[in-house]
C-alpha cells in the first residue's frame, strides 16, 4: 500500500492542509512531532500518533521528535477549561528525560532526530520574539479558536497572556525546524490543529515557503465517549511504574469487539492481511478472544518488551484461563505479587482474612466448606497450612498469593 492508503485503512486521517492526501505519496518529507512534558511519561493517547508516525518512517519520511522543554514551561491550554499550574524547571527537565527514553522505546530500530525546543527558546529575548514572531501573527486568527472563545466568553475562566501566546511558541518551533532541519510537515493529534496551523502561517509569511500539517483523530472510547487513554482508574501510561505491564495488558484485553477492531489497526504494525485474518478468526469463535489477545500482546510487547509481555500472558492464563500455577517462574510470581494481595505462608483461612478477601474466619470457613475456595486450582473442603508458594482463589475473581 502507498502511505495515503495505509493511513486511510488504519483510520489515521483527520484534518490536513494537503488538497489531496495522495500528495503524501508523491515525495518524502522531513516532519516533526512533539510532546510537551506535562508528565514524565506518555499515555496511550500519545501512542496513537506515535504509531502513525511509524508508517511515515516506513515510507521513507525523515522524523524529528521534539520534547517540549520550552512549551512545557507554559502548557498547552487547548481543551482546558482552567489555567494550568506552572511546573518547576526541574520537574520539566525530569519529564523531558522520561519522554526521550520513551521515544527511544517506541521508535527502536528507526532513525530520527531528537530535539528539545528549550535549546533554542532560552536564547530568544522577549522583544526579539515579539518583533520576529508576534508581529506576524493575527490576533483575529487566535481569537477565532473555539477554546479561546470559551475561556474569555461569558462564564469562562479567563486566560492568561502566557497561555494565549502558546500557539506562537509552537508555531515558532515549526519555523525553526524548517530553517534548521528542513522540516516541511508537522504531524499531530487532532487537538493540535490550531497550534500547528500557526507554524504554517509563519513559514509562509517569513520564508515565502509552503509547509503542511497532518493530524490524526483523537481516539474515543465508543462505549463511554471518553478520550482514549483514560480508564476509571485514570490515564493508561507507558511507564511501568505508573501502569504496570500486567494492568497495561489487561486494558487491551478487556476492550470490546467493536473497539478492538479499530485499535488493532491503530496500535499495532500488523499488516492488513494479518489483521483481517485475526478479525475473521475471532468472529468464528468470539469466546476465545483472539482479537483482544493479539492486540494486547502486540502493544504490550512494543512498550514493555517480549519478556515482560510473555510473563503477564502467563500470569493472566493462570488467573483466568485455568493454567497451572506451578508453571509460573519466580519472575512471573513477582509480577503477580504486584497485582493481588500477598501474604506470608499460613493457613488458608488466615490468608483469606489477612488479605481482606473475606471479613472473618467464620466467613472463610463457610466458603471453604461450600467449595468456594481453591488452592493452586484445586477446590478444598478443609482448612490447612500452606507450606509452599501458592495461589488461593475465592469465587471467580478474588485471589491471594501466599509466599
Amino acid at each position: 500500500m502507498t502511505l495515503s492508503e495505509e493511513l486511510a485503512w488504519r483510520g489515521f486521517i483527520n484534518q490536513s492542509t494537503f488538497a489531496d492526501i495522495k500528495e503524501l505519496d508523491e515525495q518524502t518529507r522531513t516532519f516533526y512531532w512533539g510532546v510537551d512534558p506535562s508528565a514524565d511519561s506518555m499515555t496511550i493517547g500519545h501512542l496513537a500518533p506515535a504509531m502513525m508516525i511509524r508508517h511515515f518512517m516506513n515510507h521513507g519520511y525523515k522524523a524529528i521528535l521534539l520534547a517540549g522543554g520550552a512549551t512545557g514551561m507554559i502548557g498547552d491550554p487547548d481543551g482546558k477549561k482552567q489555567e494550568r499550574d506552572l511546573k518547576s524547571p526541574e520537574e520539566i527537565s525530569r519529564n523531558v528525560d522520561g519522554l526521550v527514553a520513551q521515544y527511544k522505546t517506541v521508535f527502536a530500530g528507526q532513525e530520527f532526530d531528537l530535539v528539545n525546543n528549550y535549546d533554542w527558546f532560552h536564547e530568544i529575548g522577549f522583544l526579539q520574539f515579539l518583533r520576529e514572531v508576534g508581529k506576524h501573527m493575527s490576533m483575529t486568527q487566535l481569537l477565532d479558536r473555539e477554546f479561546i472563545k470559551s475561556r474569555i466568553g461569558e462564564g469562562g475562566e479567563g486566560i492568561s497572556y502566557a497561555e494565549f501566546s502558546y500557539a506562537l511558541i509552537q508555531g515558532y518551533d515549526f519555523l525553526h525546524l524548517f530553517r534548521e532541519k528542513g522540516a516541511t510537515l508537522q504531524v499531530a493529534g487532532a487537538d493540535q490543529w490550531g497550534n500547528s496551523i500557526a507554524g504554517v502561517s509563519l513559514i509562509r509569511k517569513l520564508e515565502s515557503a509552503e509547509a503542511h500539517v497532518f493530524t490524526t483523530p483523537l481516539i474515543i472510547n465508543k462505549q463511554t465517549g471518553v478520550k482514549f487513554g483514560k480508564s476509571e482508574a485514570g490515564a493508561v501510561w507507558l511507564d511501568p511504574a505508573k501502569t504496570s505491564p500486567y494492568q497495561f495488558y489487561q486494558f487491551w484485553l478487556n476492550c470490546d469487539d467493536e473497539t478492538s477492531e479499530d485499535l488493532i489497526k491503530i496500535y499495532t504494525l500488523l499488516g492488513k492481511d494479518e489483521v483481517e485474518g485475526v478479525i475473521v478468526s475471532h468472529k468464528s469463535n468470539p469466546g476465545a478472544r483472539l482479537l483482544q489477545k493479539t492486540l494486547a500482546r502486540e502493544v504490550t510487547e512494543l512498550i514493555h518488551g517480549r519478556e515482560r509481555c510473555e510473563s503477564v500472558e502467563r500470569v493472566t492464563a493462570v488467573l483466568f484461563g485455568g493454567e497451572n500455577f506451578q508453571s509460573l517462574s519466580e519472575a512471573d510470581i513477582d509480577e503477580l505479587a504486584a497485582e493481588i494481595p500477598t501474604v506470608s505462608k499460613q493457613t488458608v483461612v488466615t490468608a483469606l482474612v489477612e488479605s481482606e478477601v473475606v471479613a472473618s474466619n467464620g466467613e472463610a470457613k463457610r466458603l471453604i466448606e461450600g467449595g468456594g475456595v481453591s488452592v493452586n486450582g484445586q477446590k478444598i473442603t478443609d482448612d490447612h497450612d500452606i507450606t509452599e508458594t501458592s495461589l488461593v482463589k475465592k469465587g471467580k475473581n478474588s485471589f491471594v498469593l501466599v509466599r
